[in-house]
């Protein structure tokens, strides 16, 4: 597949960045009043999309802060039904996959195989579980692996993360703590596994990666998005205050007028 770019090349949430783009393709365009008022651009069906981007974004950068010897890889395919493994890094520790949430300013608990949210249950370890065990099969497939991919739920933006009693094999941490907490992770692959193993997970064979969206047209696509979601935001930051206090001197003045009006 020689056109496909190779996988080290994909971006952070490249591929949560595609359908969010292709939702927002069906979005119609804000008229001039509704831009002028600071309306978001977002749809609603685009608005987790978007939310799901700027977490993985998030988790990106703290990644890209990871000293040489870590190799970074985002938004690997993984599954005939559009899922994707959000990050995946291979260094002196091993190899780790990441999966990637935000639950902003939620109280987030774990007990075991069970997180709760808010009262809800989140499959979050059985979905890490199935993509370390993925990349595993198929890094043994083409090298002798001694360890097994360690997998990683990263949480953003919880207010608080409880964790009762941790799951077996799957490490759930805030994303702040991600990259001190790798970095402490005795060394177990030496720099040719890193080699071999960085290599098989580049290749786009490797996913039956198809040619997509090229990565840095993504980028600056989703920056735009993020300009006018900004720039909605600021406008709705002015104008609602505005707009109180307007109310609220229409409402003294008519509070004086109408009784003197009336002869009160």
């Amino acid at each position: 597949m020689p056109n496909a770019p190779t996988m080290r090349e994909r971006r952070a949430a490249h591929s949560v960045i595609e359908v969010l783009l292709l939702e927002q393709s069906l979005v119609p365009r804000r008229s001039r009043i509704s831009r002028l008022f600071g309306r978001s651009p977002l749809g609603p069906a685009s608005l987790v999309w978007y939310r799901g981007a700027k977490a993985e974004i998030a988790v990106g950068r703290i990644l890209a802060e990871l000293p040489a010897g870590w190799i970074i890889f985002h938004a690997l395919p993984a599954g005939n039904e559009g899922t994707d493994i959000d990050h995946l890094v291979v260094g002196p520790a091993g190899v780790f996959t990441i999966h990637t949430t935000r639950h902003r300013h939620k109280k987030v608990r774990v007990a075991g195989r069970t997180v709760i949210v808010d009262g809800e249950r989140l499959p979050y370890i059985r979905k890490a579980e199935v993509e370390s065990a993925r990349v595993t099969a198929l890094l043994q497939k083409r090298m002798l692996l001694r360890a097994a991919v360690s997998p990683v739920v990263a949480i953003v933006d919880a207010r608080q993360i409880t964790v009762y009693q941790p799951p077996a094999r799957v490490k759930v941490i805030d994303a702040d703590e991600l990259r001190p907490w790798l970095l402490t992770r005795p060394h177990i692959f030496t720099l040719p596994e890193r080699v071999a193993a960085s290599d098989i997970i580049d290749s786009p064979e490797t996913w039956d990666a198809v040619l997509g969206v090229e990565p840095s047209s993504l980028t600056e696509q989703f920056t735009q998005l993020e300009r006018s979601v900004h720039s909605a935001r600021i406008r709705r930051f002015v104008w609602v205050p505005g707009i109180s206090a307007a109310v609220i001197l229409f409402a003294a003045v008519i509070h004086r007028i109408v009784p003197a009006l009336m002869g009160f």
